[in-house]
C-alpha cells in the first residue's frame, strides 16, 4: 500500500514543539479512499486526529486501518457521527449524494455545528445543493476540489480551490493544510468547482499542445530529452512539460489521474459552458481526442496518454 509522507506544516503527533496546525484530539471523517482520499486521510491521522473512514469496498477501509490507525465505520453516517468535520472524496454527482443523503448518509452522523467538506471533483449545481442541505441542519459546507494528483496527495502537496462562506473556510483551512501547499476562497459555494473547470480546461489544452510537440519532435528525429531540457527553460515551460514530457516519448501513462476522470471533468466544464454560453472550442475537441484514447483502451491511463493519437 501507498505510504505517504507527512508534508511539512503536518508535524507528528508527538513532537512536543508542534505548532498549532497539529490535529492532536480532533475528531474527523474521511469518506472515500481512493487514489486521492487514501493518502489524504492518512495525513490527517498521522498528524494527531482521530480518523474514522467509510468505503465503498470494506476492505480498502481495513487496509487503510492497518496502514495508519484510526477506525473504519459500515455507512458514511457511522463515520460521521461525533465527527466535527467530515471530508467526502468520491467520484462524481451521484456518488456524492449516495454517501451525504439518507438515513445512513454523512448528514444523518453529523450535528449542528459540524463542518462537511467535499473533495469531489463535481458540479458547482451540487455544491450550491449540498451547502443549502448542511445549512439547514446548522451546518458549515465547503467544495473543496484539489488539484495535484495522486502524487500531491501522497506527498501532502495539494492545491485546495474553496466554495463556502469566510467563516466556515477560517474553519476547514488549518486543517486541510495537512495535505495542501496551497488553499484558497474563491467566493460562496460553488466557486471552487467552477475554478476546479478552469483548471481542466487549461490542462487539456496544455496537453495538447504538449503531445503534438513532442510527437513532431520524434518523428522529425530531435532528441526529446534535449529538446525538452532546453525548451522547458523558455515560455513554453508548464509543469506538465516538467513532469510528463519524458515519459509520454517513452509511452509510460501509468501516473494517477485516468482519462476516464477527466473526460468526467470536462464533460462538467462543457455543460457548464452551454449554460454560461460560453463557447469552449478547444476545450470540446481535446475531450473527443480523449474518446480516442479511451477507444484505444486508454481509459484508465492518466490524462498524458493524449499522445497515443499521435504515435
Amino acid at each position: 500500500m501507498i505510504q505517504p509522507t507527512v508534508p511539512a506544516n503536518a508535524p507528528s503527533a508527538t513532537d512536543p514543539s508542534a505548532p498549532v496546525q497539529s490535529l492532536q484530539g480532533r475528531r474527523l471523517a474521511f469518506i472515500g479512499l481512493g487514489v486521492m482520499g487514501y493518502p489524504m486521510a492518512g495525513h490527517l491521522q498521522r498528524a494527531g486526529a482521530t480518523v474514522t473512514v467509510y468505503n465503498r469496498t470494506a476492505a480498502k477501509a481495513e487496509a487503510w486501518v492497518a496502514d495508519y490507525g484510526g477506525r473504519s465505520a459500515p455507512t458514511p453516517g457511522g463515520a460521521a457521527m461525533g465527527a466535527e468535520i467530515a471530508f467526502v472524496c468520491v467520484g462524481n454527482d451521484d456518488d456524492v449524494r449516495s454517501v451525504v443523503y439518507g438515513e445512513r448518509g454523512v448528514l444523518a452522523g453529523l450535528t449542528a455545528g459540524a463542518l462537511l467538506i467535499d473533495h469531489t471533483t463535481a458540479s458547482a449545481e451540487l455544491a450550491s445543493e449540498l451547502a443549502a442541505k448542511a445549512h439547514a441542519q446548522g451546518i458549515g459546507f465547503l467544495d473543496a476540489p484539489v488539484s495535484g494528483g495522486q502524487a500531491g496527495a501522497i506527498n501532502g502537496k495539494l492545491t485546495a480551490m474553496t466554495g463556502g462562506s469566510a467563516a466556515d473556510f477560517e474553519r476547514g483551512q488549518a486543517v486541510m493544510a495537512m495535505y495542501s501547499k496551497e488553499i484558497r476562497r474563491m467566493g460562496e459555494a460553488g466557486a471552487g468547482q467552477l475554478t476546479k473547470m478552469v483548471n481542466q480546461i487549461c490542462i487539456a489544452g496544455i496537453l495538447q499542445g504538449l503531445s503534438e510537440g513532442i510527437s513532431f519532435a520524434m518523428k522529425a528525429g530531435l532528441d526529446v530529452e534535449q529538446v525538452v531540457g532546453v525548451i522547458s527553460q523558455g515560455a513554453a515551460q508548464s509543469w506538465q512539460m516538467n513532469n510528463r514530457a519524458h515519459t509520454m516519448a517513452k509511452g509510460e501513462f501509468n501516473f494517477g489521474f485516468a482519462v476516464d476522470w477527466m473526460r468526467k471533468d470536462l464533460g462538467i466544464a462543457l455543460e457548464k459552458a452551454k449554460a454560461l454560453q460560453t463557447p469552449l472550442p478547444l476545450t470540446a475537441l481535446v475531450d473527443q481526442f480523449y474518446g480516442d484514447v479511451q477507444r484505444l483502451g486508454g481509459g484508465r491511463n492518466d490524462t498524458s496518454s493524449l499522445i497515443r493519437r499521435l504515435t
